[in-house]
């Protein structure tokens, strides 16, 4: 009887630590994913920001172009 006992004690022991680990490893697994999705957002919004700054530069730098210098041609 008591090896029978003990013999469910360590299954129950077994399920519940196959148990844990699954959820252990789930619960990593969603902070993998927002860690994820949290650098994704960072790099769309600092893309976005790069954008939004070369735009501006190049708006800035529509310089008109210089009359060719004909000093060459005769």
């Amino acid at each position: 009887m008591e090896f029978q006992l003990s013999m469910e004690t360590e299954e129950a022991r077994r399920r519940a630590g196959a148990l844990f680990k699954k959820e252990q490893q789930s619960r990593e697994a969603e902070q993998a994913m927002s860690d994820y999705e949290a650098q994704l957002q960072a790099m769309r919004e600092k893309t976005a920001r790069l954008r939004a700054l070369r735009l501006a530069r190049d708006a800035g730098n529509t310089k008109k172009p210089r009359a060719a210098n004909r000093k060459g041609a005769a």
